[in-house]
C-alpha cells in the first residue's frame, strides 16, 4: 500500500519533471536546453527510485545524465562563439 506522503512526492518529481522537459523543449540556448535535459532526467531517476525500482534510478544517473554531460562539453565545443561582438560577426 502507497502512503498519502509517497504519492505527493511522487506528484511533485512529476511535475518538476514535465518542467525541466518543457524547459528543454523551448530553450534558445543549447547549454540551458542540455542543462534542463540533465535535471530532467534527475529527477526521472527520483521517480524510479520512489517506485521502488533504485536499481533503474542508479543507471539513469549513471548512463543518461552522463550522456547529457558529454553532449553538454560537445555542444559548447563545437558551438560558434562570437566574443565582444553586437553584429553576429559581420
Amino acid at each position: 500500500m502507497i502512503g498519502i506522503g509517497e504519492a505527493l512526492v511522487f506528484f511533485i518529481l512529476a511535475a518538476v519533471v514535465i518542467f525541466f522537459s518543457l524547459a528543454a523543449v523551448l530553450a534558445k540556448d543549447i547549454v540551458r536546453a542540455a542543462l534542463a535535459l540533465v535535471f530532467s532526467m534527475f529527477t526521472v531517476a527520483g521517480l524510479f527510485i520512489t517506485l521502488n525500482a533504485q536499481f533503474l534510478g542508479v543507471v539513469q544517473i549513471l548512463v543518461y545524465v552522463g550522456a547529457i554531460g558529454v553532449l553538454i562539453l560537445f555542444a559548447v565545443m563545437l558551438t560558434k562563439n562570437t566574443m565582444g561582438s553586437d553584429d553576429n560577426g559581420n
